[in-house]
């Protein structure tokens, strides 16, 4: 009976060493769950964030599935206490086994499984944890659980088959999430610490490694003492594993928790508007009309456009990996290196936000407090008020909510009419307020916005991008996605096209208000001065004062639809132009970053170009995967260039731009454009110089917010002071390339008021 017994035991065991191995064998192959391949062991990093890297080589941004900023650092650039640590309290014999501590294993059946005692500790390896992390799903019960576990032995060994211990140790470091955001140890220690992993002090290692065990339930911004009390157990891990001195066990479990926590988020660092711009265009499915709203189909047009023509518009919907699938940002670990200047983003961030939120915001509150209609001009009539804020509650996130969750439209005006605890932006931080979210609506139209683009105009690489104020609060991008009236920043394109038709710099107009016929109906275009009046006026002067009655005056030689051609020659892709008169005065909504491509013509000898936002993209294993280069065309010819030149100078030498020179003392050769819409709606700056093209827009979210004092609110307050901030702090940096002393391509000895024939006049005659 008893050998009976001991035999059946016997066939237990080999049957359940038996079915051990066949579950292995199946596993390993794939058979049952999921195992990794040797390539994607290999090639763990394809699901770490995507890097995107400034021109200068700065990292400038990630793009995570979990939208946090984990960037990978190597074992390398770790702080040796962290290793230690990590070691000490989750794997005591790391460097022992091969992925599968059995002596841990043990321990964990027979204390955990069979005795019941919870503090015995676990059996999983540090292996085991990031097989875990890289390959397993989140277990909906103790079964899956249970059968998640083989599968993450058998991975476990791969890993162990396939990376060194110091790299395992880097992946599992680069993989955890830290709370916060803070995915990865980098992004946790400038979260947690602000600084790098390598800097990290014994008792900062310790306390995030401390972390790994339970981060809710540790999380030392929320639980500070808890913090400590298991930093301390990872400190008393270290000493017992031989890894300190009692003194420095002491010295470090007896520091308080010092904190310089900064809320880890994919919308923090340089560049916020840009990256997520260009997360959006590399990932653009091919536009289908049907996705877009009727009033919208003007951006189907344009989306189209920019798929059809632009590489890395769509990138990703373009192009395949090796396994046939399309390439995603968010997972595929790609390096993207942009055009970006770190140096130039940054002072194109601080030039937008100093004048903006320093200088217009104050006078604008200021001069709202006088308004009962604030933020709104007061010509508007309180109807007209009522019937914008209608709308915009209508757009609401609050509004839709309510409507998809049944409530009456009396229930949702009485929401939107009680006061509400809520957190507001203010330029000096988040505050905590009560309002009723009716006020916040217009608590948050009265806050300007502003975008600005900087780009070289011979390479089309851009170097600035700034699409607003502050990105978490209003993410609407100014820079390619608002399109407003450009005012007298169009005229340009008109004086272009006149310069085209023989016209030149030289040729005299009647400076005089006159009616024209258009469709008729008679329209009598407006001018902000009446210097002159009466005169017979060079084009060139018209353009420098910016004259309305110039520009109506060339508008009715010239064919309207031949100024619309021209303008989509410029990059204009608005849809919508129609060619009429008043066209020239520049009520067609244009993007800042069309705007920026387009006056490249001038700077780059009647050649446009394109924006071109990245060079090259590298795939997870430093293979290019994608070049771009510019994109140009012709638009006007050199000659007509030129004498645009001088033109678009004498705006800055002696017109509407002079202050660039007598107030901002900005030297070297500059061109430039001012433009102001009807009521000061919209204010706009277009400057370049040989070397850079830098584009302003700044005014409010709907076109009624606005200043009412022409003082205030024209292009040359409003936008043309960023561009001059913007231009100081570049040509101060000895660092970049760009200088004051560089000149335009202009030939020696051009002469502007040559004309093609005998017919035209002189420029003797036309300055007597």
């Amino acid at each position: 009976m008893r050998r009976t017994f001991i035999k059946t035991l016997w066939v237990c065991l080999m049957s359940l060493i038996g079915i051990g191995f066949l579950l292995f064998f199946l596993i390993w192959f794939g058979v049952i769950g999921y195992s990794p391949d040797i390539e994607n062991l290999q090639n763990p990093i394809n699901k770490t964030a995507s890097q995107i890297y400034s021109a200068d080589g700065k990292i400038i941004g990630t793009y995570n599935a979990d939208k946090a900023n984990r960037i990978p650092v190597p074992y390398s650039k770790l702080s040796p206490y962290l290793v230690k640590a990590l070691v000490a309290t989750e794997d005591e014999r790391f460097y022992e086994h091969s992925g599968i501590d059995f002596i841990a294993l043990g321990r964990a059946i027979v204390k955990r499984g069979l005795m019941g005692q919870t503090s015995a500790g676990g059996g999983s390896t540090i292996t085991q944890q990031l097989a875990k992390q890289l390959y397993s799903d989140p277990a909906q019960s103790t079964t899956q659980r249970l059968l998640q576990k083989p599968i993450e032995w058998v991975t476990a060994i791969k890993l162990e088959r396939n990376f060194t211990k110091e790299e395992i140790i880097s992946l599992y470091l680069n993989y955890f999430d830290f709370l916060h955001g803070a995915v990865g140890i980098k992004t946790a220690s400038n979260t947690y610490f602000n600084k790098e992993p390598k800097d990290l002090t014994l008792d900062e290692a310790a306390l995030l490694i401390g972390l790994c065990k339970n981060p809710s339930l540790f999380n030392p911004v929320r639980y500070p003492e808890r913090a400590k009390q298991r930093r301390n157990v990872v400190l008393g891990q270290m000493l017992k594993a031989g890894y300190l001195s009692r003194t420095e066990y002491e010295e470090n479990a007896a520091q308080p928790i010092v904190l310089r926590f900064h809320r880890a988020d994919h919308k923090d660092g340089t560049a916020v508007y840009f990256r997520e711009f260009l997360r959006q265009y590399m990932m653009m499915d091919a536009p289908k009309k049907a996705d877009y709203p009727s009033w919208n189909k003007r951006q189907y047009v344009i989306d189209s456009i920019a798929f059809a023509t632009d590489p890395l518009c769509g990138w990703c919907k373009k192009h395949t990996k090796k396994d046939g699938s399309f390439y995603n940002v968010y997972t595929d670990g790609l390096k993207i290196f942009t055009t970006i200047d770190s140096r130039m983003q940054r002072y194109a961030e601080e030039s937008v936000y100093g004048h903006v939120a320093q200088f217009l915001q104050p006078a604008f509150n200021a001069e709202n407090r006088k308004k009962p209609n604030a933020p709104f001009t007061s010509e508007l009539t309180p109807e007209q008020v009522r019937q914008i804020i209608g709308r915009s509650i209508r757009q609401s996130e609050r509004y839709r909510n309510m409507r998809e969750a049944g409530a009456s439209p009396e229930e949702i005006d009485k929401a939107f009419h009680t006061p509400t605890d809520m957190t507001v932006f203010t330029y000096h931080g988040d505050i905590d307020t009560v309002m009723t979210p009716l006020d916040s609506i217009r608590y948050y139209k009265s806050f300007l916005r502003a975008g600005f683009m900087s780009m070289d105009p011979h390479t089309g690489q851009v170097k600035a991008y700034v699409g607003g104020m502050d990105f978490e609060h209003f993410q609407y991008d100014m820079v390619m996605g608002g399109r407003r009236q450009v005012g007298s920043t169009i005229k340009p394109f008109l004086y272009s096209l006149a310069m085209e038709n023989g016209f030149s710099p030289c040729d005299l107009a009647p400076n005089v208000q006159r009616t024209y016929m258009v469709a008729g109906q008679p329209w009598t275009p407006r001018n902000a001065n009446h210097n002159r009046y009466g005169q017979m006026v060079t084009l060139k002067w018209g353009l420098a004062q910016s004259n309305n009655w110039i520009s109506a005056y060339l508008m009715s030689k010239l064919n309207p639809n031949q100024f619309v051609t021209i303008l989509h020659k410029f990059g204009i892709n608005n849809p919508d132009i129609y060619p009429s008169m008043s066209l020239c005065l520049g009520p067609c909504e244009v993007s800042v970053g069309e705007m920026v491509s387009a006056y490249t013509t001038f700077a780059n000898n009647g050649i446009r170009v394109a924006p071109l936002f990245v060079t090259r993209i590298e795939d997870n294993e430093g293979n290019v995967v994608a070049e771009f280069h510019p994109r140009m065309s012709e638009v006007i010819s050199s000659e007509s260039a030129n004498k645009m030149l001088v033109e678009l100078m004498a705006v800055v030498d002696e017109g509407t731009a002079g202050r660039l020179r007598y107030k901002y003392n900005i030297p070297g050769e500059i061109g430039g454009k001012t433009g102001t819409t009807n009521r000061n709606s919209d204010a706009w700056f277009m400057g370049f110089t040989p070397q850079l093209v830098s584009g302003v827009w700044v005014g409010g979210e709907d076109r009624d917010i606005h200043f009412d004092s022409m003082r205030m609110g024209q292009g040359a307050t409003m936008a043309l002071p960023i561009w001059a901030y913007f231009m100081k702090k570049v040509y101060r940096d000895p660092s970049l390339p760009y200088k004051p002393t560089a000149t335009f391509e202009i030939p020696e000895g051009f002469n502007p008021c040559a004309k093609d024939d005998d017919g035209g006049l002189g420029i003797e005659e036309v300055y007597e």
